[in-house]
């Protein structure tokens, strides 16, 4: 499997309530690897797939930190050393109450400044799969190099699968525009907020299904309540959450999205495949950051076997 998308640092300041303005508020803060791109690179692999590359575009700074870190955790990677840009920077602040949910301030810095001119066809040589962060869709760069990969998966037969990234940047880009951009795409992995905001519509179950209209696949990832498989307009599959104890749901959407991609190309149903996607995802939520234990740390890859109970 092929991932093209963001490798960011991710800096994950862990706090109890609300932000107290003008004055301090006690965390405890850890500077991690992250990018929803290295994620899900990062998460295919612990989840078994053999072969994960990741094309990213990182600063020169920070880019040797990085590759070792990618390569601890079992993905090959190209990374691109930006001559003018810093690796882009993610400040994740995260309330240690029950749901632990994360807010984010985003710098993008050089990931959103991969272009075409960083693709070579040969990236797709023994490739299955070619799967786009939809943060790409956010710069003109990013944007021209969708279209230059796409083109080539689909020369060569090779399916294509997006997550849309982010319900923020959606907004500016435009729905429309959005859907434009996606056509080709055979599989679509929004989250509940990403689906409504794309249709217009307020029920996550209704908005997978008239997603699935555009889309062949859709998986929307429902936080809380698992997940949905939607083709042709019909909602196929409701698949619960795993049970979990979150600490931080920083990357959770993310290793839905590696170990689901995993298990499909390992041979998995639609439904399956989201099974193990929310048992990822489930993982995620009980760890700091938003990757798996990287293979030095001792950890074993959790390989999917298809037909597995």
């Amino acid at each position: 499997m092929l991932v093209v998308g963001d490798v960011v640092t991710d800096v994950v300041a862990r706090h109890r309530g609300p932000l107290a303005s003008g004055t301090d508020t006690a965390s405890v803060i850890r500077t991690l690897p992250g990018g929803a791109g290295a994620n899900v690179a990062c998460w295919a692999a612990h989840w078994g797939c053999a072969d994960v590359r990741l094309l990213g575009r990182v600063g020169a700074e920070s880019a040797a930190w990085h590759e070792r870190e990618l390569t601890a955790c079992g993905v090959r990677p190209r990374l691109v050393v930006d001559p003018q840009a810093t690796t882009g920077t993610v400040i994740c602040l995260v309330d240690t109450g029950a749901a632990a949910e994360r807010t984010f301030l985003t710098d993008s810095g050089a990931s959103l400044r991969l272009d075409p001119g960083d693709w070579s066809d040969a990236l797709l040589d023994g490739v299955g799969r070619l799967h786009l962060s939809g943060y790409l869709l956010f710069s003109e760069s990013g944007r021209a190099l969708v279209g230059t990969a796409s083109a080539a998966a689909r020369a060569r037969g090779v399916p294509v699968s997006l997550d849309p990234a982010s319900a923020g940047f959606l907004v500016d880009l435009g729905v429309d525009r959005f859907l434009s951009l996606v056509e080709g795409v055979d599989v679509l992995l929004p989250s509940r907020a990403e689906a409504c905001l794309l249709t217009g519509l307020l029920d996550g179950a209704g908005a997978a299904a008239a997603l699935s209209r555009l889309v062949p696949l859709v998986v929307s990832k429902e936080g809380a309540d698992g997940a949905l498989v939607a083709r042709d307009g019909t909602v196929l599959v409701r698949v619960p959450a795993a049970p979990a104890t979150p600490l931080d749901t920083t990357g959770a959407g993310d290793a839905f999205t590696g170990a689901f991609l995993a298990a499909l190309l390992a041979g998995a149903d639609a439904g399956a495949a989201a099974t193990e996607g929310c048992r990822a995802g489930a993982r995620a939520v009980e760890r700091v950051g938003g990757r798996p234990p990287a293979r030095r740390d001792g950890a074993e890859s959790t390989t999917y076997r298809a037909h597995a109970g």
